[in-house]
């Protein structure tokens, strides 16, 4: 069976540009996981993962699932439908994809059994051809990992022990803009400092706590405070604004440069020291201040963070 035609090079390469993982094999899936209805996806195989997006053309994936601790796999079949599926146990969940043909379900078995056993799968119907892809596709997974290994123990604790240490791109330099609140609070502290300035670099909300979220004031003539929130992604590659068209960028310091030179220096970075200033000279006085008061990680939990994430998501931040 042909393989199915890829996404156009200009979206490869922009989605090449949000993950280092290599691409081993992509085409529709319909995608069942717990609690949501069943959706048809383009879906990529990098390295381990899954990376859902809702069309061929999509730059941003809308979703991804990490298959490297996946448990078991095993067919489903409906008579009625004609059509094959394909259950993927993982360690907190079971996700149902199906294919229209039972050869392209074979072969998507095919390349993820040989991803995550780390060998090309000798019970599935493959051809001589698709084989070889599968053979293809291990010595390059091999040769990844093995950089990872290397990567990793270049990073040994200053004693020299095989202690490892995080990167310094897993503890970013935080520009003086990082408060750590929630949504709510961002948005309170935004309206009532408006001389301090108009942006916050904040955590993100959700399970990875890697992410950020850039939150900012606009005055009008017709509206004295608007805030809007902005998602920004943490990836192999830096920091990915999500917007129509996705914005990469190394560091979070370029993050917060890009949303200032894109309002031609319209909005402030509201820096830490000064708004903790403002806040002690306001305890000083008789009146109180409802305004958050200091930067506190007990503030924000994640829970909190996923209730409170809607994000803006548009072509310009202007």
């Amino acid at each position: 069976m042909a393989a199915p035609a890829p996404a156009p090079r200009r979206i490869y390469q922009t989605r090449s540009k949000l993950t280092a993982l290599p691409l081993y094999y992509e085409g529709f899936l319909w995608i069942k996981r717990a609690n949501a209805k069943e959706t048809k996806y383009w879906t990529e195989l990098r390295g381990t993962k899954l990376f859902l997006y809702n069309d061929k053309k999509q730059e941003m994936f809308t979703d991804k699932i990490d298959l490297q601790n996946m448990m078991s796999v095993a067919d489903q079949y409906s008579v009625t439908n004609q059509w094959t599926g394909v259950v993927l146990t993982l360690e907190n969940e079971e996700v149902h994809i199906r294919t229209e043909l039972t050869e392209e379900a074979e072969e998507w078995k095919g390349f993820i059994l040989t991803v995550v056993e780390m060998s090309v799968p000798n019970i599935l119907a493959l051809l001589p051809g698709q084989l070889i892809r599968l053979k293809e596709v291990l010595d390059k997974e091999t040769s990844r990992r093995a950089s990872e290994v290397q990567d990793k123990e270049t990073h040994l604790s200053p004693d020299g022990s095989s202690e490892e240490y995080e990167s310094c791109t897993d503890v970013p330099s935080m520009p003086l803009c990082f408060h750590n609140v929630t949504r709510a609070e961002a948005a309170e502290i935004l309206t009532k400092t408006e001389s301090l300035g108009s942006l916050i670099l904040r955590p993100g909300g959700g399970a990875e706590t890697k992410n950020y979220a850039i939150s900012i004031r606009e005055n009008s003539e017709y509206v004295k405070a608007l805030i809007k929130h902005y998602r920004v992604i943490s990836t192999e590659q830096g920091y990915t604004i999500e917007l129509d068209k996705p914005v990469v960028l190394k560091t979070l310091q370029d993050v917060v440069d890009h949303f200032v030179k894109e309002t031609r220096g319209k909005l402030k970075p509201l820096i830490t020291h000064e708004y903790e200033a403002k806040f002690e000279d306001s305890l000083k006085g008789t009146q109180k201040t409802s305004v958050v008061s200091k930067i506190s990680p007990e503030k924000t939990s994640p829970a909190e963070r996923e209730k409170e994430n809607i994000y803006m998501n548009v072509t310009t931040c202007k």
